[in-house]
C-alpha cells in the first residue's frame, strides 16, 4: 500500500521530474489520479499512467473525462531477446551491463498517426533564381526595381546546376574522332575548365595518345616536367595507403585559372616509344580514380591502339568532336558506326554520345546543317561559335567571348546529364 503522508515522484514522458506530495488530508494515490486527470483535459490526449512500487508495476489509461482503463504493456521481441540472453549470460557468469533504465511515471499517451502521404509537402526543391545582370536589367536591379531574368540567364543557371554536381565515385568523358585536327584537344580542355571551375576541382585532362598529343602544349606547364610515362612506375606508391592527396602533384600540371590538372603525353616520342598496354593503362586510371572525382580523356587517333580501346570501355559518356567541314564530320559518323558495330557497351556510348559541332570560321550555315544531320543519330548536338581564343596557343576559358563560354558551359551540361 501507498504511505500517504510519503512524498512521491512523477515524471512525465520527456523526462521533467516533479514531487507529488498530498495535501489536506488526500489518499497520496487520489492525488496521482487527479494530476494525471488534469493533465490528459490540458492536453485533450489520453494519458497512460504507469506507477512503480513494491507491488510491481500497474498501467492505467486516463481519459479525459476522467475514465479509467486498464492496459497491458506491450513487450516487444528485442526486448524478450534481451531479457532471455541477460539470463543466459548470467548463467554464463558473464559480465552483463545494464541498460539505462527508462524513467516511469505520467507518461503521454499514443503518439500521432504518420502523417498521410497524399498531403501535399511544403518544402520544395529549386535552383536558385539568377540575378538579372543584363546591363539595363543590372542597373534596374541595383536601384532596387525588381527584374526577372531573361530565359537566357535562367537557362545558364540551370546549366551551371549540372555542371557543378558532385558524384559518388569517379566518372570518366572519352573525347574521341579518328579524325586528326578536328578540336578534340581544345574540347578535353574546355570541358575540364568548366567542370572544375563550377565544380570545386578535381579534374583531370588526360592526354591519352600515342601519337604526339598536344595537350601539354596548349596547357599551362606545373613545377615538374613530368609525363604519364614518369607516373607509370610510381603507381604502386600512389595507390598505397600511405599516399598523400598531393603526392600526385609531382606528374600532374595544375592550370590555375581553370583548376584543373593536366596528365601529359610526351610529343617528343615516337609512338612506338610510349605505347600503353591494356593492363598499364588499367592501373593508370586506378590512380586517377584516387584522386580525381572526373577524368577528361583527349584521345588520340589509332583507334586500334590498346589504350584507345580501353578508354572506351572504361568511360561513361562519348563526346565527338568535329569541325563545321564535310571530312571533319564524316570522319565522326564513321565512329559512330563503328561504335554500333563493336559490343553492346560500345553501341549504348554512341547513341548516348554528345557531339560539338565548332566554328573553324564565322558561317553558321554549315554548322547549322551538320548540327542537324547527327541531331537525330545522339543524344545531344551543341555548336560552339567561331572564337580567335581557341585557333592557336594555351587554351585558357577566361579568354573566350561571352557566347563561346556559355556554348561550352552547355556543351558540358549536355555531357554531365548523362553521368
Amino acid at each position: 500500500m501507498l504511505d500517504s503522508a510519503c512524498p512521491r515522484t512523477g515524471v512525465r514522458a520527456h523526462g521533467h521530474t516533479e514531487p507529488i506530495t498530498a495535501t489536506g488530508g488526500e489518499d497520496i494515490r487520489h492525488t496521482i489520479l487527479r494530476r494525471a486527470t488534469d493533465e490528459a483535459r490540458r492536453t485533450g490526449t489520453p494519458v497512460e499512467l504507469v506507477t512503480s512500487g513494491d507491488r510491481g508495476d500497474h498501467h492505467l489509461l486516463i481519459g479525459t473525462d476522467g475514465a479509467l482503463t486498464p492496459v497491458t504493456p506491450v513487450t516487444t521481441a528485442s526486448d524478450s531477446t534481451s531479457s532471455s540472453d541477460d539470463a543466459h549470460n548470467r548463467g554464463q557468469g558473464k559480465e552483463v551491463r545494464e541498460q539505462t533504465p527508462r524513467p516511469d511515471g505520467l507518461r503521454a499517451g499514443p503518439l500521432p498517426a504518420v502523417e498521410s502521404p497524399t498531403r501535399p509537402t511544403f518544402l520544395t526543391s529549386t535552383i536558385d533564381t539568377p540575378a538579372a545582370s543584363a546591363w539595363w536589367r543590372g542597373a534596374l536591379a541595383r536601384l532596387g526595381i525588381t527584374v526577372r531574368p531573361s530565359a537566357a540567364q535562367r537557362e545558364r543557371a540551370a546549366w551551371t546546376a549540372t555542371v557543378s554536381r558532385q558524384w559518388a565515385g569517379c566518372r570518366t568523358i572519352a573525347v574521341a574522332n579518328g579524325k586528326g585536327g578536328v578540336g578534340k584537344t581544345m574540347t578535353c580542355a574546355m570541358l575540364a575548365a568548366v567542370y572544375a571551375r563550377e565544380g570545386s576541382g578535381q579534374v583531370l585532362a588526360w592526354d591519352n595518345n600515342d601519337t604526339r598529343g598536344t595537350l601539354g602544349w596548349r596547357t599551362e606547364q606545373g613545377l615538374y616536367d613530368t609525363t604519364l610515362r614518369d607516373l607509370l612506375p610510381a603507381a604502386p606508391t600512389l595507390l598505397s595507403p600511405s599516399a598523400g592527396v598531393s603526392d600526385i602533384t609531382r606528374f600532374v600540371h595544375h592550370q590555375a585559372t581553370d583548376r584543373y590538372d593536366v596528365l601529359r603525353s610526351n610529343p617528343e616520342l615516337l609512338a612506338t616509344d610510349q605505347r600503353i598496354q591494356a593492363a598499364e593503362f588499367d592501373l593508370l586510371m586506378q590512380v586517377a580514380a584516387r584522386y580525381y572525382r572526373l577524368v577528361i580523356f583527349d584521345s588520340g587517333n589509332d583507334e586500334s591502339a590498346e589504350r584507345w580501346l580501353r578508354m572506351i570501355d572504361s568511360s561513361y559518356q562519348l563526346v565527338i568532336p568535329t569541325l563545321a567541314t564535310p571530312e571533319s564530320a564524316e570522319s565522326a559518323a564513321l565512329l559512330l558506326d563503328a561504335l554500333h558495330g563493336r559490343d553492346e557497351r560500345s553501341a549504348a556510348l554512341a547513341a548516348n554520345a554528345v557531339v560539338i559541332v565548332t566554328q573553324s570560321e564565322p558561317a553558321l550555315t554549315v554548322a547549322r546543317r551538320i548540327a542537324d544531320g547527327f541531331a537525330p543519330h545522339v543524344r545531344a548536338v551543341q555548336i560552339v561559335p567561331f572564337d580567335p581564343a581557341l585557333k592557336a596557343g594555351q587554351l585558357r576559358f577566361d579568354a573566350l567571348h561571352r557566347r563561346t563560354r556559355d556554348a561550352w558551359l552547355g556543351a558540358a551540361a549536355a555531357a554531365a546529364e548523362a553521368l
